[in-house]
């Protein structure tokens, strides 16, 4: 799976270049974001631009991401898709994560 990340400060931002996360790559995808917050990102914005498609196990992985972060820092979304949106509006998941329209938003909301 194709995964871009930068640092703003001490915020990551990591941007999937897939349309799809789904259980074809969500063991990866999961597995890159524990590593990123193991090597001490605790303040990170998953924008999901690309991202038109998110099945249960990619679901799994950005959930399982933010138990890792746990109290020790902030897992926010940015930039999702409507029909991305839908999927986390149908499990809830839109009262758990902070969802930004944009990356600049989130960027401002963790940077205070």
């Amino acid at each position: 799976m194709q995964v871009q990340d930068r640092k703003v400060g001490d915020i990551l931002i990591v941007q999937p270049l897939e349309k799809r996360i789904d259980a074809s790559v969500a063991t990866e995808f999961k597995g890159k974001m524990v590593d990123w917050i193991n090597a001490g990102n605790t303040k990170i914005i998953l924008n999901l631009a690309n991202v038109d498609f998110i099945d249960s196990s990619g679901l799994g992985s950005i959930v399982s991401s933010l138990k890792t972060i746990g109290d020790n820092g902030e897992l926010l979304i940015s930039c999702i898709q409507e029909t991305v949106m839908g999927l986390f509006r149908l499990t809830r998941m839109n009262r758990v994560f902070q969802i930004f329209p944009s990356e600049e938003e989130a960027i401002n909301a963790l940077s205070k």
